[in-house]
């Protein structure tokens, strides 16, 4: 018996030992990421925060209960000739094991919500783009700010060296990528309204803590504020859309606000391709070369 309580003792701390280490590990390598390297939004921000909590919340009731389990188990086992006392009922027990989750919920929930009913209130935006879902990709119509009436479609591409050669090394990320990117300027609210065509879609951006569904019918919304420039990509997340739901990409850059002037301006002018940052396609680089060499 004590050969077997032995087992299960080394057991159990090699187990303990071995998941402290991969988080350990996990952590330090999450570290490097960019995607770790701080939320871009608040609500993603706040979104993260609430996790962390539910999760150090679950970890310290399975520790404590656990804990219990284990002691009971050590404390009477069989070869320490321990006699089992009668035991009917705690009132007191009883309503701390009621009490505690209880205050666990309302802990998580009154700030979730406060969190939820921001992330449904695009009020005080700036900016306002019309998201709209086809089969497969996105129609974009800025309709409120510097760039109304701006209108595309986002479609995917991949650079014909990129499919032919692989990313570069070093450097590649060998994504595929669309032709038309949504370009927004940072630290402005920007409404999202969306709407579906033919089938159900998400426009779903994780770094920037946004997913909302494309109903056909409905008209849906939400908004985000980016707190730094960068590239955040997404894509629809629900399998709905039909068999080309990985060609459904959403790419937004979001900019200075001098650099997203630049590209309003070049996009009323009709040339956008110009815009330093702009993805084009390889169609889009032929042509401009063929006007650089008709112009020469």
């Amino acid at each position: 018996m004590k050969n077997a309580m032995g087992n299960v003792w080394r057991n159990g701390l090699g187990i303990l030992a071995g998941a402290g280490i991969a988080t350990l590990c996990a952590t330090a390598r999450a570290a490097d990421l960019p995607a770790f390297r701080g939320p871009p939004t608040r609500i993603t921000a706040e979104s993260y925060e609430l996790h962390l909590f539910a999760l150090y919340a679950a970890l310290a009731i399975g520790a404590v209960m656990f804990g219990a389990m284990l002691y009971s188990l050590f404390v009477h086992r069989k070869t320490a000739a321990r006699a089992a006392r009668p035991f009917h009922r705690s009132v007191a027990v009883e309503i701390l094991w009621a009490l505690i989750p209880w205050a666990v919920i309302v802990a998580t929930a009154w700030p979730a919500m406060e969190v939820l009913s921001e992330v449904e209130n695009p009020a005080r935006a700036s900016i306002t783009i019309r998201a709209s879902g086809l089969q497969w990709k996105w129609g974009y119509e800025y309709l409120k700010g510097e760039g109304e009436g701006i209108s595309f479609d986002s479609n995917v591409y991949a650079p014909q060296r990129q499919v032919a050669e692989g990313p570069e090394p070093g450097g590649g990320t060998g994504r595929l990528d669309v032709d038309n990117p949504v370009m927004v300027p940072v630290g402005r609210r920007v409404r999202v309204v969306l709407e579906a065509r033919d089938a159900i879609h998400s426009w779903h951006v994780p770094s920037l803590g946004v997913k909302q569904y494309a109903i056909p019918g409905l008209v849906r919304e939400t908004w985000f504020n980016a707190a730094r420039t960068g590239i955040y990509r997404g894509l629809c997340s629900i399998e709905a859309c039909g068999a080309g739901r990985a060609c459904v990409l959403i790419v937004v850059k979001v900019v200075s606000e001098e650099d997203y002037r630049r590209w309003v301006d070049a996009r009323r002018r009709g040339a956008a391709s110009g815009v330093a940052g702009e993805i084009r396609t390889q169609g889009e680089r032929d042509h401009s070369a063929g006007k650089a060499l008709a112009e020469t």
